[in-house]
């Protein structure tokens, strides 16, 4: 994973939590970041405009999409994965 995609997404989920991206870790939550629901879908959506990908992600069912959002780290990795799969 390059660190440019860790560090877009951490960047990324700072703001929709409205910190400092200094306090946000890879092994951050989004509970932990005070993200809501309404923030997780600002931050897909944001991410799929920086990465230009879709994001398998249903707000209805948010732990069916196949997308992990247990972490931070977890996102950036799934976003590099999409990355990975649209480049093949």
């Amino acid at each position: 994973m390059t660190t440019s995609v860790e560090d877009k997404v951490l960047a990324i989920l700072a703001e929709q939590a409205g910190l400092d991206v200094a306090d946000v870790t890879l092994d951050s939550t989004l509970d932990s970041l005070g993200v809501d629901s309404l923030g997780v879908v600002e931050a897909i959506f944001a991410i799929e405009e920086t990465f230009d990908i879709s994001v398998p992600f249903n707000a209805n069912a948010p732990q069916e999409g196949g997308f992990d959002l247990t972490s931070v780290g977890s996102i950036a990795a799934a976003v590099q994965g999409l990355i990975d799969s649209q480049a093949a």
